[in-house]
């Protein structure tokens, strides 16, 4: 948020947009993937002032030396880059500047492509400044299987204490509709012999005929 008004409101102050380029590689800058599969690096970029000629280029750490992988310039916001150049076999560019990706595949990784790689982006707009991000890639023989046992018992207690208090509310209403009938019974059984009584008495609305002598 603080970034955000930095963006707006310094262009019209005739001072520079500090932050005005964020690469991000997603909320999980990892990945763990078996070998010989396909992987996705991630890559995107943001700018608040918007771009020209954008510079961007994957790197990979390898054993302390930066290799390139690939890198292109795209001309302006959502117009594709005219030629993405390649540095590595088994590397492929799959980004759109329509929403404003970079990312690319590696495939049948092996056990040399696990490492660090940086997405990295420098916009001539902002006069020099550089920015990345990073991604981490772990490579496997096969996944480590995921021990749910605690999650199945959390989540068989949670589904027993709800049927139980489903089965409690239909209990409790079904109760309350029975004692609600005989209730209601009772009351016609009050005001039925109220009645009978009435006439037995000779209080009711008829009038009675006088026996003769």
């Amino acid at each position: 948020m603080f970034s955000f008004f930095i963006c707006f409101f310094l262009p019209f102050s005739g001072m520079c947009c500090v932050h005005a380029l964020e690469m991000s590689t997603g909320k999980i800058p990892f990945l763990e993937a078996v070998n010989g599969s396909t992987v996705l690096l991630p890559c995107t970029y943001a700018s608040c002032i918007g771009i020209t000629n954008l510079y961007f280029k994957w790197e990979f750490n390898e054993n302390g030396t930066m290799q390139k992988l690939a890198d292109s310039v795209i001309p302006t916001d959502h117009v594709e880059p005219n030629k993405v150049n390649i540095y590595r076999e088994r590397v492929e560019y799959v980004g759109s500047s329509k929403g404003n990706n970079i990312s690319i595949l590696l495939w049948n990784v092996t056990f040399g492509d696990a490492g660090v790689y940086t997405c990295f982006g420098k916009n001539p707009k902002e006069k020099g400044k550089n920015h990345s991000a990073i991604f981490t890639l772990y490579v496997v023989d096969e996944l480590r299987v995921v021990d749910n046992t605690l999650t199945i018992i959390i989540a068989s207690c949670v589904g027993g204490f709800i049927a139980l208090l489903m089965a409690f509310m239909l209990i409790k209403n079904f109760t309350l509709f029975v004692l609600a009938k005989i209730e209601e019974k009772n009351k016609e059984c009050l005001v039925t012999s109220s009645g009978i009584d009435n006439t037995e008495n000779g209080l009711s609305g008829s009038k009675s005929t006088p026996k003769k002598a």
